[in-house]
């Protein structure tokens, strides 16, 4: 397990003094690296970042601690697991605000994908990790697949129908 921890300063806040999601994403995607490098021996680059919700804001002066673990490999992939809390060091409130999982690929000295070893699962949560990890990227495939098959109708007709109750008109 990689864990990163950081004070929230004014510099990364909005005008509501709520931290900006892209510092958040930022951190998120230092961590991915710092634990995806460290199993993988080799740099690492992130290829995709599954979904990312938003649960709690984070705000100025908190300490965001980032907790990151290699989920499932691939060949030359990993899937890191992310776990993002905020704790107000005035009133020792800890809030869970994201968990995001990034697939990284390992790269060589020549920036070609190279192979990754394999996991030790140690305990019955990482075991459960690892199933999820395989369920997630098989789910994600499907979705893609069914994302290609997503065709414009060529008839206008069909169009409007297919709009009928939306918010949106068609412009003449």
């Amino acid at each position: 397990m990689t864990v990163i921890t950081e004070l929230m300063i004014p510099s990364y806040s909005n005008f509501g003094g709520k931290i900006h999601g892209g510092i958040l994403l930022s951190l998120m995607d230092k961590v991915a690296y710092v634990c995806a490098a460290k199993h993988a021996g080799n740099y690492c680059v992130t290829a995709s970042i599954d979904t990312v919700d938003f649960l709690e804001p984070v705000e100025v002066g908190d300490l965001v601690s980032l907790m990151a673990s290699v989920n499932y490999v691939g060949r030359t992939s990993l899937v890191v697991g992310i776990r993002v809390i905020s704790e107000n060091i005035k009133t020792n409130k800890i809030n869970h605000t994201n968990t995001s999982y990034f697939t990284m690929v390992a790269k060589n000295e020549d920036n070609q994908p190279v192979e990754v070893p394999g996991l030790i699962l140690e305990d019955r949560n990482q075991v459960r990790r690892f199933i999820e990890a395989r369920r997630r990227k098989q789910l994600k495939q499907n979705h893609k697949q069914e994302a290609e098959e997503i065709i414009m109708p060529d008839d206008e007709e069909i169009c409007r129908q297919m709009l009928a109750g939306e918010r949106c008109v068609i412009a003449d």
